[in-house]
């Protein structure tokens, strides 16, 4: 869907937020607006979902066996909730927990399926207990690799890629407290995080080979709406969901450049559901930072006489959906068209294509005879 605002053709992405963003309280009235899923979760769960986000009665919201199959009810019932009042958007993406909600919205799994794999990774990575996490303000990954490196803790992997000033930093206990005063001087800034283990890391290799079984034991749908991963910062090819969800415990969320990618798509809008305003913040931020460039479609439309309207007529009378082409700007392979070209943000003529997951402009790829 591509919505119209005030300012033409926007494009809008749906978000939600991972560990970290639990609060109690969270959920509200939703567990009573959406009573069959949430005695679904109390069944696969073995307790009250409602009971622990609203009361958390014995403190467990803050474990992480809890935490994540809280934050996913409440991100699915906030995702239910806002499909009463308005469609689906054009792309979903999720911070490390929250991508299995982008891939239940996109319609891979059901809510129930989600929930297991979800009580599962938590399981799995509340064992991982010989670690710790910091985030680090105001460095670049550069700086923080080179200091760790210099200092002899080669021990500690970066693990939050969240903007370009703030990063979380993952490994063994000591090694973290260690570092703690390489950060704390000039601007830069050093917070250790609550976490049980080393999230997002090397450390975390045998929950990964786990997950994976686990994940064998399940089957996907392909997406209906393209979800970005968090490993590599781009759609999700649907035949790498189960590779690219088990390796997402042992590599980096590349949160900052999953954003800098839909902002790179055109005017694109944002929107946070769950519980919280955590990644809205992130979003503001990394668009702060971002350097001030010119979009790439514009010069590529530029090159052509024609309009934008003119491009899509004339590909459309020519090339069917699913014509297979070729990249003129880089190397794409088995690139084949998945919708019929059309005109966005007012300007660019493009056309989504299967095998890269994102559009293309037309004045950039040439079909396959």
């Amino acid at each position: 869907m591509v919505a119209r605002s005030k300012r033409g053709l926007v494009v809008r992405t749906y978000v939600f937020p991972g560990q970290g963003s639990q609060k109690k309280t969270m959920g509200g009235t939703l567990f009573d607006e959406f009573v069959s899923l949430t005695r679904a979760a109390d069944s696969i769960l073995g307790y009250s979902v409602k009971e622990l986000c609203l009361e958390d009665p014995d403190n467990r919201l803050s474990r992480t066996e809890f935490t994540q199959p809280a934050l996913y009810v409440v991100n699915a019932l906030s995702y239910y909730k806002k499909l009463q009042e308005s469609e689906r958007p054009d792309f979903f993406a999720g911070h490390s927990l929250g991508e299995f909600n982008a891939l239940l919205a996109a319609e891979c799994f059901s809510f129930e399926t989600g929930l297991r794999l979800v009580r599962k990774r938590g399981e799995l990575m509340a064992q991982a207990r010989e670690g710790a996490m910091a985030a680090v303000l105001n460095a670049s990954a550069q700086e923080i690799r080179s200091i760790l490196d210099d200092n002899g803790l080669t021990s500690i992997d970066l693990a939050n890629f969240n903007s370009g000033s703030q990063i979380v930093i993952s490994g063994p206990s000591e090694d973290i407290k260690a570092a703690k005063p390489l950060f704390q001087s000039g601007n830069h800034l050093f917070a250790p995080l609550n976490t049980s283990g080393a999230f997002h890391s090397r450390y975390m290799e045998p929950a990964r080979r786990e997950f994976t079984r686990f994940l064998e034991t399940v089957t996907f749908s392909p997406q209906k709406v393209p979800v970005i991963s968090n490993v590599t910062a781009r759609p999700y090819e649907d035949h790498r969901v189960k590779d690219l969800l088990a390796g997402q415990l042992t590599n980096a969320v590349r949160w900052s450049d999953s954003v800098q990618y839909l902002l790179g798509l055109g005017e694109m809008e944002f929107e946070e559901l769950g519980h919280g305003n955590v990644l809205t913040k992130l979003i503001n931020k990394i668009r702060r930072e971002a350097p001030q460039q010119p979009r790439q479609s514009r010069p590529a439309a530029a090159q052509s006489s024609l309009s934008a309207q003119e491009l899509v007529r004339q590909w459309n009378e020519r090339n069917p959906v699913g014509t297979r082409v070729r990249s003129k700007t880089g190397e794409y392979q088995d690139l084949k068209t998945a919708t019929p070209a059309k005109v966005l943000f007012g300007h660019r003529a493009a056309v989504y294509m299967i095998g890269y997951r994102g559009y293309f402009d037309l004045t950039e790829i040439e079909s396959v005879n």
